[in-house]
């Protein structure tokens, strides 16, 4: 586990809500001062007097060479040891580094009830505001350079150490693409630290973020989000489109150019969605061909777009005919992830996106599916400590596969497990049928298949069905003519040279793909499932 590394101004807490943060965390507490001062026998004052400030900064890197090769503490340093750039090389290389941000008008009434003497930086001669001013402003460009932020002015030390276990908690998972990388940060807490993440993406500080989000998610958190892009150093920007599938379409894009029209958005700019799989997917294409490409990231809201939409470039808008059939690959800058927003989503939509989650356990993570099938039910494990950690494994399985095929040209199409005949089921019910609740139907359907081409055994399609029907979602088929759910699957993308290509699941945690599968085959598994055998 990496270390927790809080720095920051004198007077801002770090030794206080660091104790705090490691008795949260369960984790050793090291004060880089009180542990010079310990191995020393002298106190800071004393260094400072005898051997010089150079000698002490020689001991602090010292210390960050030996810190460097320890693992799960939370690590208080001294104000001025971050200063150097290979003190922060070293403690970053295995830790998470965090600033507490104070305002100089804060920091100076704090300090006005410190002992003065026990800080050998500001006695020199000037008056304490001079001297505090001054170090104040000579530090702050370090301060900047620091990856996540929190200011503690308004916060009480357990607030803070709350916020500082949540940024300990998080995850960060690389995921590398033909045009470099990006990263996926899967935090608590970190819609009101968005800023900072995109900052550490090497987005640039000053620049306008516009946000595209819906009537439905944006009062919410719009006001939240671009507060903490403003707090940051960013021009932050809101934009709207309406919520739901039925308007992921040209004219939804259209009104969406107008906007960044009126919002004078340029190609230095950037687009961030902020709500779900449809607000991505658009918002995506719209950055990916606005201006003919601005940047774009990603903070999606619902269970479905975290563990799926919001990873791996797709993009797109739907056609009458079917969805997805006009889009363009778009990497992201980054993709933030917040758990705490699930809270506010309802049930339905929670369970939705367990049929992702448990798709991608399916495929390719036999051990979280065996959690999710002991756990079946229990909706609130999206907010709690451990939610980060469930939601990366979900998210690690979509990874691996983007990454060995960026395109969708081979290997990628496992991820359409489901999705052939949950998107004819979207499309046929007018899109009344949520996309989880069809990928849920259409993974059965795929095990029903499997199972009559002696792929698979039927075992599989009957635990699939009992871990589906424990979270609450459908298990059987719309009774509509399995003629008709047939003939909407042939307007699908994911079809070549004329054939549908199906995932199939032969195990749990192993699949294959198959364009071969007789029309007859298709129709007795929907069958099987509840759909009509005649119009």
């Amino acid at each position: 586990m990496k270390n927790l590394v809080i720095t920051g101004f004198m007077a801002s807490g770090k030794t206080s809500s660091g104790k705090l943060a490691a008795q949260r965390l369960g984790r050793g507490f090291i004060d880089t001062d009180a542990l010079i001062e310990a191995r020393t026998g002298k106190t800071i004052p004393q260094i400072f007097s005898e051997q010089g400030e150079a000698a002490f900064r020689a001991l602090e890197t010292e210390l960050c060479r030996e810190l460097s090769a320890r693992e799960d503490l939370v690590i208080a340093t001294g104000g001025g040891l971050l200063l150097n750039p290979a003190n922060r090389q070293l403690l970053a290389a295995n830790g998470q580094l965090v600033c507490l941000r104070l305002s100089l008008e804060e920091t100076l009434r704090r300090l006005e009830d410190l002992p003065r003497a026990d800080r050998p930086m500001l006695v020199n001669g000037q008056s304490l505001p001079e001297r505090a001013a001054q170090l104040y402003q000579q530090r702050q460009a370090a301060y900047d350079s620091i990856p996540w932020q929190i200011d503690c002015a308004k916060l009480s030390p357990e607030q803070v150490a709350a916020q500082l276990a949540q940024i300990a908690r998080a995850e960060e998972l690389p995921v590398r693409t033909p045009e470099g990388s990006y990263p996926i940060h899967i935090q608590q807490g970190l819609l009101t630290r968005a800023g900072w993440a995109l900052r550490t993406a090497g987005i640039p500080q000053g620049s306008q973020v516009v946000v595209v989000s819906n009537p439905t998610v944006a009062p919410l958190y719009a006001d939240l989000l671009q507060a903490a892009l403003q707090a940051a150093g960013y021009q932050p920007g809101l934009a709207l489109i309406p919520d739901g599938e039925a308007h992921k379409t040209l004219g939804t894009l259209a009104y969406l150019y107008e906007q960044f029209l009126d919002l004078r958005l340029d190609r230095s700019g950037t687009v961030l969605a902020l709500g779900g799989g449809v607000t991505g997917d658009v918002a995506g294409f719209a950055a990916a061909s606005f201006m003919r490409g601005v940047r774009f990231a990603q903070m999606p809201t619902t269970l479905l777009s975290m563990v799926d939409a919001s990873v791996g470039g797709k993009t797109g808008v739907d056609l009458p005919r079917g969805k997805n059939l006009v889009g363009a690959f778009k990497q992201p800058a980054c993709v933030l992830i917040d758990p705490l927003c699930l809270q506010t989503l309802p049930a339905e939509e929670l369970r939705s996106g367990m049929a992702e989650v448990i798709k991608h356990a399916a495929l390719n993570d036999p051990g979280l599916f065996a959690e999710l099938e002991q756990h079946a039910g229990d909706l609130t494990l999206w907010w709690q400590d451990s939610a980060p950690q469930w939601l990366a494994r979900a998210v690690k399985v979509k990874i691996d596969v983007v990454e060995a095929d960026p395109f969708e040209q081979g290997q990628r199409a496992l991820l359409n497990l489901g999705h052939t005949t949950g998107h004819a089921l979207e499309q046929l019910s007018g899109f009344a049928l949520r996309h989880g609740e069809g990928v849920s139907i259409g993974m059965l359907a795929a095990a029903r298949i499997a199972a009559r081409l002696g792929l698979a055994d039927e075992a599989l399609a009957d635990r699939l069905r009992a871990c589906l029907q424990g979270w609450g979602l459908p298990v059987t088929c719309p009774p509509l003519p399995a003629a008709d759910i047939l003939a909407a699957m042939r307007h699908d993308k994911k079809k070549q040279s004329g054939a549908l290509r199906w995932a199939l699941p032969l195990a749990i945690g192993r699949a294959e793909i198959h364009s071969s599968v007789p029309d007859t085959t298709i129709l007795e598994a929907l069958v099987e499932l509840g759909a009509r055998r005649e119009a």
